[in-house]
């Protein structure tokens, strides 16, 4: 636009100019000049037109030139605009990405749990001559050795203030009988609505056990006593024992209802309708399972709570044998503070063995129906900061009668373990410990000791 404006107003100049050198003969005439003097003049004339034309037609160059480097200069300022501008979009979508990893990274927390333990196992079985022996059985090998009972890693995600996931895996060896496995514990997404209200799709944390083991504090060292399984202990004197595991499933497939408030004077609940194989078999049957709990506070400090199962274990299968009703009722009374812990723990349970009917081809019953009852009482004392002591003693009676004649078979299962615990860091806890354990049965295939000391150990993080 400048150099526009300078060429107008140079060639403005010259033709104000070219009118004065046209001027001059007009004025000259009227003087009455010679011819030739006005000849002259005239050539001058001519010659100065001329030369201002050459001097014009130089300064045109210019400004051509000139607005061509302008012209230029404007190309490469649009370009250089639109390489900022793609630039600064760029810059956005970037900014935009690290917002959504930040936003990932800030409402996913990733941590884990891990129970281990260095200890010596003595195991006997009775045999036929009457004696206990030294024998590997019933989920217990003799000697020393290393073994990561279990190790869960938990992914938990929080798409906003109401919707959420968890996924919790569960890795578990054994160094003794070199068994290794992965699975899943806990997958679900989960919807809190309310305090008093939240939902749970997938597998999730049952009612009852979980619920036990954290006012426990010990599960490390071991389950629960509605967890803990009691192994073998039935079938026939040429048989190997068989059934009379645990007496429940610590996670399980299905929706999940639950809630409640804190504090004094509090409750909590929780309802889940599952498919009743446990996290290990998320299989489907004719029917469902369901498992509830309420629990009240009269004080943050204390707990009493019941709970209840009832369904067909997962073994209500289309074309499938005849089944009976598995049920299980339990209860729980607590007081734990800072310093001191007590509590008991009972449970009753009938036909979780005998669901089926018969088994395989066989026509006949494996048993009529099976009834078991158990109590768990157990203490610990937080004598100085990271010091306490800790004992168990559990009791299970199990009856279960034969189809031939009904007659009533009986074990009975005594357990207890006693120890020092050590917090070496906050998340990290050490149990020097004692534990016994005594199966008592009908003959003497059913009947064993053991006796396991060590080291136990849970890190968290």
């Amino acid at each position: 636009m400048r150099s526009k404006l300078l060429a107008v107003a140079i060639a403005a100049g010259l033709g104000v100019a070219s009118l004065h050198v046209a001027a001059e003969p007009a004025q000259t005439k009227k003087a009455h000049k010679p011819a030739a003097s006005q000849s002259q003049a005239s050539s001058s004339a001519s010659a100065e037109i001329e030369a201002l034309k050459a001097q014009l037609q130089a300064l045109q160059a210019k400004v051509d030139e000139l607005q061509e480097r302008t012209d230029a200069q404007s190309d490469i300022n649009v370009s250089t605009g639109q390489n900022i501008e793609a630039v600064q979009k760029a810059q956005v979508a970037a900014d935009k990405k690290v917002s959504t990893i930040d936003k990932f990274v800030n409402n996913t927390k990733i941590g884990g749990t891990m129970f281990f333990d260095f200890t010596n196992v003595d195991h006997k079985e009775r045999g036929t001559a009457g004696g206990f022996a030294d024998k590997d059985g019933h989920g217990s090998v003799n000697g020393s050795g290393f073994d990561m009972k279990r190790f869960y890693l938990v992914v938990d995600h929080q798409f906003n203030d109401i919707w959420s996931a968890n996924l919790t895996t569960d890795f578990n060896y054994v160094s003794a009988i070199g068994q290794t496995s992965l699975f899943v514990k806990k997958a679900y997404v989960q919807g809190k609505f309310d305090p008093l209200f939240t939902v749970r799709l997938g597998a999730n944390d049952m009612p009852w056990i979980p619920f036990a083991e954290k006012w426990y504090g010990y599960r490390f060292l071991e389950n629960t006593i509605t967890d803990r399984s009691i192994d073998g202990g039935r079938g026939s004197p040429s048989a190997a024992a068989a059934g009379v595991g645990s007496f429940g499933n610590s996670s399980d497939w299905g929706i999940h209802a639950l809630g409640g408030t804190t504090g004094d004077n509090s409750f909590n609940y929780q309802l889940s309708v599952v498919n009743g194989r446990g996290f290990r078999n998320p299989s489907r049957s004719k029917g469902v399972d369901v498992e509830g709990r309420f629990a009240y506070q009269p004080i943050e400090e204390m707990v009493l709570a019941v709970g209840g199962y009832t369904g067909k274990r997962g073994n209500d299968v289309e074309n499938g044998q005849p089944t009976r009703t598995a049920t299980r009722g339990n209860a729980l009374a607590m007081f734990r503070n800072k310093t001191f812990g007590v509590g008991v723990e009972y449970f009753t349970a009938n036909n979780w063995d005998d669901v089926l009917e018969h088994a395989g081809v066989s026509t006949d019953p494996i048993s009529r129906k099976d009834k078991a009852n158990g109590y768990s009482v157990f203490a610990d004392w937080t004598f100085i900061p990271q010091w306490s002591v800790f004992a168990r003693y559990d009791y299970v009676d199990y009856k279960y009668w034969l189809y031939t004649n009904n007659t009533q078979q009986k074990l009975k299962d005594t357990y207890y373990n006693a120890g020092v615990s050590y917090d070496v860091l906050k998340n990290l806890r050490l149990a020097l410990a004692w534990k016994y354990d005594k199966l008592q049965g009908p003959n003497s295939a059913f009947q064993y000791k053991t006796n396991e000391v060590g080291l136990w150990g849970q890190l968290t993080f």
